[in-house]
């Protein structure tokens, strides 16, 4: 099933994607391209879908763990637990098919977001240049990484870094929430009074996974970045902290790790999202938490290798040699 939809995104996206403002402005006419932190736009490249052609959501409803009956045991949720407030399970199920959800937790407004293609998943807060924005999805990929825009000033954002990189508010950066993925299961056990994002009322395949067997394969898609150093595979998850990266295959060996001032602990028990044609019967690749000296959880993001190397060409490997 992948490898049709790569034929069809590659062939569409060489048709479509002119990398320079004058193509797109017609669609983006409220965007100053004047204003950008883009060494080349060669860099930005069409994912296939066009503006909104992947429909954020906004405002979701929410239901009780214990009327939950659609997600399985293994099924990968974001948790987002903030200041004291009912911790939220947002499926993965739902957001392969969406990738942003705009929603106010106790108050503040928080933007969960996930990124298929880089296996990115990060939470921000909406509150950025003396306002609160709403985001949607651009349809352009840079470094096979999604490029988000927010309505109010139609400036883009790169989503693994947290970063206005084209309009008014580029060199902004979102502020990124403590958040992580994990096992409906593992979710369910921990917060039986919890909730769970409604299923959303659109006609999509939810529970499916359109990029089939997609982080097992040799080479990312739509990307033509150098590969990660070390021998590290490109579709390898890392966990990372700042501009640091552990390997999940050492966190997987290890268990529990306390280095450089936060302890990561690995759990099996959680479905990669990017395996199999059903989600819930993805391999086993287990679940991270990051927490500090204090056991205070910690901003972090579990992505692929190819996606640190790309956008913290810098980083460090935590590679424990």
């Amino acid at each position: 099933m992948f490898k049709a939809l790569l034929i069809f995104l590659t062939i569409l996206t060489g048709a479509v994607a002119q990398a320079e403002p004058a193509y797109w402005q017609q669609e983006w006419p409220r965007t100053d391209f004047e204003r950008n932190s883009v060494k080349s736009w060669a860099e930005i490249i069409s994912g296939g879908p066009g503006k909104d052609g992947i429909p954020a959501l906004t405002s979701p409803g929410f239901h009780p763990v214990a009327q939950e009956r659609r997600l399985e045991p293994r099924e990968p949720v974001i948790t987002l637990a903030l200041g004291g407030q009912t911790p939220r399970a947002y499926p993965i199920r739902y957001l392969t098919w969406h990738e942003i959800v705009n929603d106010t937790v106790g108050g503040v407004p928080v933007a969960v977001t996930y990124c298929p293609l880089c296996n990115s998943a990060m939470t921000f807060d909406r509150r950025a240049g003396g306002g609160v924005l709403s985001f949607g999805v651009t349809g352009k990929l840079r470094n096979s990484d999604m490029i988000m825009y927010d309505h109010e000033t139609q400036s883009w954002w790169q989503q693994a870094i947290g970063t206005g990189i084209v309009g008014k508010m580029t060199g902004t950066e979102l502020r990124q929430l403590p958040s992580w993925m994990e096992s409906w299961a593992e979710f369910r056990q921990a917060n039986p009074q919890g909730l769970v994002m409604d299923e959303p009322a659109y006609n999509r395949s939810y529970g499916t996974n359109p990029y089939r067997n997609y982080d097992s394969s040799k080479r990312p898609f739509l990307y033509s970045g150098a590969p990660p150093p070390h021998g590290i595979a490109p579709l390898e998850r890392v966990v990372r902290v700042g501009d640091r990266a552990w390997p999940m295959t050492r966190l997987a060996r290890l268990g529990t790790l306390r280095e450089a001032g936060v302890e990561i602990s690995w759990t099996a028990g959680q479905a990669s999202a990017l395996d199999s044609a059903t989600i819930a019967k993805g391999r086993d690749i287990g679940a991270i938490r990051v927490r500090d000296g204090r056991g205070r959880d910690v901003p972090h993001d579990v992505l692929f290798a190819f996606a640190f190397h790309a956008f913290w060409p810098d980083g460090q490997w935590m590679l424990g040699r």
